[in-house]
């Protein structure tokens, strides 16, 4: 990255922009396309919340809706013996574009994957952002090389905030819409996704969909976090993740530019006590063991909401959010050992029902034809354990207690087919 741009290796992420100056310079360049998304969010986004009742869930594959968001240039070896060892079909990876010669070390990693499904998410620098034509030829060569091995192709990260280097939708459309012509005209094969906007900022979100750019995307992505209202079950202004992903689908339904296509491509919450690598301050970092609650309860109500495609888990190795911590040697967290068993639990999972009762939680599925139910609840409380119960825990121990204790680490409760 070029001044004023400085990356942070710790968090993983560009520092703020310190330039004042030059932000104001370049937000009053981009006023025209502000007011758009203004105007455009004012329109989109009370229809959307109407029609929200009337979106039907789809049928969720539940093999590649499990997806692990890595560093290929970290830990490299050891990070594909821990994605085999996760059991996950698909596979995260970033690449920054203001490193193009990492590319053929990216091919080669990639290639030992072998079976995973790749998601390649490209990452922007303000250089590609305003010369289209470098734009247009780095594109060129990471198609070229990676075409026949890369699933999905998300096209530029966290457009809603400058220091990732647009300062406006419109900057945006014309670097996706560069991204669509090559693919129209050279690779019409390939799968892309865009979109990109980080946390519950929808206005942003329904300038994407809803605009005169002659493009259209292969699903939509979204950077979903809600750690800064803590659990997941929280609200913000009125809306749970549950209702963030049903408004959010709806608009991709409600859109002519996107087929009902949806994929969380960030989301985690920061760990107590890592700065400087958390990537928010203390105040939104939570311990280890609330960590791991905290994301299988996500991927639990995204998977309930059977209108997400994968969610991807930023990422697997990260001091500050990660499943493995490596800063002195290797450490699994205890979230890592969560989402083995998540993963073991779900991946031939068929959706039947999500009950919920006064922040009592029941989702219901069929594994290999037997009926599982996942319980957790906001309110601690118990329930009595059953002849026909098999109970695992959140990290798959086997539970013989007579009366179960239901708290904010879920349950994983197998029933007899014989009841």
């Amino acid at each position: 990255m070029k001044e004023p741009y400085v990356w942070d290796n710790y968090s993983d992420q560009p520092y703020p922009l310190k330039d004042r100056n030059y932000k104001k310079v370049m937000r009053k360049r981009e006023l025209f396309s502000l007011i758009k998304t203004f105007l455009i969010s004012l329109i989109i986004l009370p229809f959307s919340i109407i029609m929200m009742p009337f979106v039907k869930r789809k049928t969720v594959n539940s093999n590649e809706f499990f997806c692990i968001g890595i560093d290929f240039q970290r830990e490299s070896e050891k990070t594909i013996a821990y994605i085999e060892e996760l059991c996950v079909q698909r596979v995260l990876v970033r690449l920054k574009l203001w490193e193009m010669n990492s590319l053929d070390e990216l091919k080669a990693f990639i290639l030992k994957l072998k079976d995973k499904k790749i998601t390649l998410k490209i990452m922007q620098d303000r250089e590609n952002v305003e010369d289209l034509e470098l734009l247009r030829t780095n594109l060129h060569k990471i198609f070229k090389e990676l075409n026949q091995h890369v699933d999905i192709f998300e096209i530029g990260s966290t457009i809603n905030r400058a220091k990732w280097g647009f300062f406006s939708v419109d900057e945006y459309n014309n670097f996706y819409k560069t991204a669509y012509d090559l693919k129209v005209s050279n690779f019409p094969y390939i799968k892309l996704i865009g979109s990109g906007v980080i946390d519950f900022e929808y206005h942003f979100t329904s300038h994407t969909l809803f605009n005169l750019f002659k493009y259209s995307y292969n699903g939509i992505s979204s950077l979903l976090y809600v750690d800064r209202r803590g659990a997941p079950e929280n609200g913000q202004f009125g809306f749970t993740l549950s209702d963030k992903i049903a408004l959010l689908s709806t608009m991709v339904w409600l859109s002519p530019k996107v087929k009902q296509e949806l994929h969380i491509t960030e989301t985690n919450w920061p760990i107590s006590g890592t700065a400087p690598y958390a990537p928010t301050s203390e105040y939104e970092c939570v311990d280890e063991e609330v960590y791991a609650d905290f994301m299988l309860r996500y991927y639990l109500l995204a998977f309930a909401s059977q209108q997400v495609d994968s969610v991807s888990w930023h990422q697997l190795i990260a001091p500050g959010y990660g499943l493995i911590d490596n800063r002195k040697g290797i450490k699994k967290r205890t979230a890592f050992t969560t989402y083995k068993h998540m993963v073991k639990s779900l991946v031939n999972a068929q959706f039947l029902r999500l009950d919920i009762k006064r922040g009592y939680y029941i989702l219901q599925c069929l594994v290999d034809d037997q009926l599982l139910q996942i319980h957790w609840s906001t309110a601690p409380t118990t329930l009595k354990n059953e002849d026909f119960f098999t109970i695992y825990s959140r990290d798959g121990e086997l539970i013989k207690s007579d009366i179960l204790d239901i708290d904010s680490s879920p349950l994983y409760i197998y029933i007899d087919n014989a009841v």
